[in-house]
């Protein structure tokens, strides 16, 4: 272990407050001048602090294997492999956070997945302990270390900001309600997440994962390709192995993008099985909080960490949730013999490019020999009018000349209306609507980039925002007749009949979450999604995924199928999982991003 004033240096801490947190005395006489220097000095620098350096066609890629954690591996580690550890005395939250910061000051400064670290970290996890110590253990995430993004409010000493400037100083009335649940369960909060700032709402030609406060996000596969988005940071974090868990929020794909393209599991709640109270918003209609992790029982005890009523956000209180959470419903492979899934092959997976298709379809293939049943053709009756065929577009209604048809038509609206109530909340800011986040970003285009071509990461400028103010907030005919169209469409019309299947029942519709337009879909529908680690591009090294599409409220089958399929995904030795990062061109700090 670390000396005790090494550890005050690194954390910012006072001697005094670091040596009650850990609980221990401070004894100067055990260590002296030399001793202390020593300490400092780093004898063998490989292979765990810095990759090697290759040659050929790896010279731009290494790795960042991790120190074990006082004999523990924490490299991979799954939240019941932690709390056996800590049970046993081998680990305890102190040490765990400890080995996490470790890993953070390690990688975090090529892959710029975290915004700012909590100060009063290492005194939270010096409390849980005492609670552990006294034979109170509040569940599978007590002492378990998190991140949340960083437009999710926390009542602490961190900021809120969404990544701009704009929004420092300013102080949350209160933890958002996923926070507070999260607190109550024990977890450990270590810090905000980086994110695509606004989470994507400013702009709509950006670089995926940049925001002026926290920098450019980067996947820890590529680090110069889109690390998805906007809970870039959150997925980029947690696929290195610098946090357990992370929260990020979707409007539209910003859980289920990042966590497939950092071969995470992803969740995706139903719009209003988790609170939006405390997030900043983009629109009420599609806005969800949702859970990033490495194995589906891991993402599943977040979810159970954070869903639930709120007064706050009256969307919650109408949810279909089971009495006793989510973690129930998880299972093996066995589960699979009988199952009947569907495959929207004209919908989504045409999309699709052939090696994706080719890794997928062997995934797939791997299901059915364990009993499921995958029939194809179980299209969205609509797919030719509501699907783009050249990728993500959530103005797709007004591209093909119907704006009455647009998710964006509605999005744009809500964002100036809910923006103003958030704000509304805030002390010690002088940003309470979109005119003012507007008027700043101008004020400060150089790092703002509020005008298009000034900013590498903000080609378009914020455009976005002049959307929204231009909506001026009016929820007239173009925005109730978009709603209406988007919410049948997606819904009864759309995903609910594909599931149907004409008299067959479907559990889920497989489709690869790669292909934008699948989280599009689900996100206008308001409908859950969870997508699994599924395959490698040979061309550029990221990761992507199978994703699980169900209709509303329908996370305990989502969870049950999504766990039975990782189980085979693990037990057949498949090479169609998670596997660690490569860590491609480590060195680059390419703006943009580059969108492959």
């Amino acid at each position: 272990m670390l000396a005790l004033n090494v550890f005050n240096a690194l954390l910012g801490l006072t001697a005094v407050r670091l040596a009650n947190a850990l609980n221990i005395r401070s004894n100067t006489s055990q260590y002296n001048g030399s001793q202390l220097v020593a300490s400092q000095l780093l004898t063998d620098p490989y292979p765990y602090e810095f990759p090697v350096l290759q040659s050929g066609i790896n010279a731009n890629s290494g790795s960042f294997p991790m120190p074990s954690c006082n004999g523990f591996t924490l490299e991979e580690a799954t939240i019941d492999s932690m709390q056996e550890a800590l049970s046993t005395g081998q680990l305890t939250t102190v040490s765990l956070a400890l080995c996490y910061l470790q890993r953070v000051y390690q990688v975090d400064p090529y892959i710029r997945g975290i915004m700012e670290l909590n100060p009063d970290s290492l005194e939270i996890a010096a409390s849980l302990d005492l609670e552990r110590k006294n034979g109170h253990v509040r569940g599978p995430l007590h002492g378990i270390p998190f991140l949340v993004k960083d437009n999710i409010a926390t009542k602490d000493k961190m900021e809120t900001t969404a990544g701009s400037w704009m929004l420092l100083g300013s102080v949350a009335p209160r933890d958002a309600h996923v926070v507070k649940r999260l607190r109550e369960s024990g977890a450990l909060l270590m810090g905000h997440a980086t994110l695509s700032e606004w989470a994507d709402m400013r702009s709509n030609s950006y670089s995926e994962g940049y925001s002026p406060r926290g920098d450019q996000a980067r996947s820890p596969y590529n680090l110069t390709t889109t690390p998805g988005g906007s809970s870039s940071g959150s997925a980029a974090a947690v696929a290195a192995n610098m946090a357990a868990f992370a929260l990020g929020t979707e409007t539209d794909g910003s859980v289920i993008s990042p966590s497939e393209r950092n071969a995470l599991v992803g969740i995706k709640p139903t719009v209003g099985l988790t609170s939006r109270a405390g997030v900043i918003p983009e629109s009420h209609n599609q806005d969800t909080v949702g859970c990033l992790a490495r194995t589906v029982r891991d993402a599943t005890y977040c979810l159970d960490g954070i869903y639930g009523m709120d007064a706050r956000d009256n969307y919650t209180l109408v949810q279909e949730a089971p009495v006793g959470g989510f973690a129930q419903f998880l299972t093996n492979k066995d589960t699979l013999k009988g199952a009947k899934f569907g495959l929207p092959w004209m919908s989504f997976w045409q999309y699709a490019d052939e090696n994706m298709q080719k890794q997928l379809l062997d995934l797939i293939s791997l299901i059915e020999s364990a009993g499921a049943e995958v029939i194809n053709g179980t299209e969205l009756p609509y797919w030719q009018t509501i699907i783009s065929p050249d990728g993500w577009d959530w103005d797709y209604g007004t591209t093909r000349g119907s704006p009455n048809e647009s998710e964006y038509s509605y999005v744009k609206v809500d964002f100036y209306n809910d923006i103003a109530v958030y704000l509304a909340e805030l002390n010690n800011t002088s940003i309470r609507t979109i005119q003012d986040i507007v008027q700043y970003n101008l004020d400060n285009e150089g790092s703002e980039g509020g005008m298009p071509g000034v900013h590498p990461a903000f080609k378009s400028g914020q455009d976005g925002f002049l959307a929204s103010l231009a909506s001026n907030g009016t929820m007239g005919d173009e925005y109730w007749a978009a709603l209406e169209f988007c919410h049948r469409t997606t819904r009864e019309e759309g995903i609910d009949a594909a599931l149907a299947n004409n008299g067959t029942e479907l559990i889920a519709l497989l489709v690869p979450p790669d292909v934008g337009q699948t989280y599009q879909i689900a996100a206008q529908a308001g409908y859950p999604m969870i997508t699994l680690p599924a395959g490698i591009s040979p061309d550029t090294g990221m990761p992507f995924g199978l994703a699980l599409m169900g209709t509303a409220w329908s996370e305990s089958n989502l969870v049950k199928y999504a766990s039975a399929i990782e189980d085979l995904q693990f037990a057949s030795e498949t090479k169609y999982k998670r596997t660690l990062p490569m860590w491609h061109d480590y060195r680059s700090k390419t703006i943009p991003i580059r969108n492959v």
